[in-house]
């Protein structure tokens, strides 16, 4: 396929999981790039498509993505590919974009899908060569894209990249985190039942300190700062039970959430803490 001299050539994707945004972001990457007369393929199903070729790579005009920004998910599709994590697969996908004319690259995901995107980016320049010493494209082809030029969106709800303020999908994640906190908490109240919260958020505590600030949660569990003691259980339900015979029943009830990934350490400053207000709470992300 050949396009218009001159014309620059973007390509788009989603990959890793979804999260919130993302078809805000792919809407605004589309619209800017054609307004600025730049030629956009989405490239469906994220690296499996760029891998797979063919109808997976498809030209997006402006009211292709009209309508989208209130939809979850993403409506070009995420799938994760073993092949492109293999200097073949990733070899059949730089064979596939330089048939578009692509030699650049916006990707919309998470670390994985953005550490691939760096050592795809990497690797261009020998990947096209010995496309060309395998005849699958001519060496006139490779010296008109010696480059491949990536632009990284975050699509996390996990807000754990240095040198971005919010990526994309973490302000909706603690919206409903919040919420749930708002909902469990008439329950822990009617009941004087504690209850542990799990969030997500992997290595990073964001979710887990922002919900449990906005949510009024006593105790909260950080995988940067795990508890200084190992029975962190025990200390949790003494303070509770010094509560409860307080006669402190707390409007809100007590609720404890706490990171999948919160780790115990008797070496790292203690994490939780005990609240003003009656009962107990914790939050950490997953």
């Amino acid at each position: 396929m050949t396009t218009q001299a001159g014309v620059k050539v973007i390509g788009v994707l989603t990959s890793g999981g979804d999260a919130p945004g993302m078809n805000a972001a792919l809407r605004a990457v589309v619209r800017t790039a054609l307004s600025l007369g730049a030629k956009v393929y989405a490239i469906y199903e994220g690296y499996q498509g760029m891998v797979d070729g063919g109808k997976q790579i498809r030209s997006l005009e402006w009211n292709d993505v009209g309508g989208i920004m209130q939809r979850g998910g993403t409506m070009i599709g995420t799938a994760r590919c073993a092949a492109f994590r293999t200097r073949e697969g990733r070899l059949r996908a730089a064979k596939n974009l330089v048939e578009y004319g692509i030699d650049r690259l916006v990707v919309i995901g998470g670390d994985g899908s953005l550490t691939g995107a760096n050592l795809f980016r990497q690797e261009w320049a020998s990947l096209l060569q010995e496309l060309v010493a395998l005849g699958e494209i001519s060496q006139d082809i490779a010296a008109q894209h010696p480059y491949l030029s990536i632009a990284g969106l975050v699509g996390s709800i996990d807000n754990d990249f240095s040198g971005t303020d919010m990526t994309i999908g973490a302000d909706t994640a603690l919206h409903r985190i919040t919420e749930a906190l708002d909902q469990i908490g008439s329950t822990a109240a009617s009941h004087q039942r504690t209850f542990v919260i799990e969030v997500m958020g992997r290595n990073c505590g964001y979710l887990a300190l922002m919900s449990s600030l906005a949510g009024t949660a006593h105790w909260v569990f950080l995988p940067e700062s795990p508890p200084e003691t190992d029975d962190w259980e025990s200390l949790m339900c003494e303070v509770l039970a010094a509560g409860r015979a307080a006669g402190r029943r707390g409007s809100r009830g007590s609720r404890a959430s706490r990171s999948r990934r919160a780790r115990r350490s008797s070496r790292s400053r203690r994490s939780a803490r005990r609240g003003r207000r009656g009962g107990c709470g914790a939050a950490a992300p997953r």
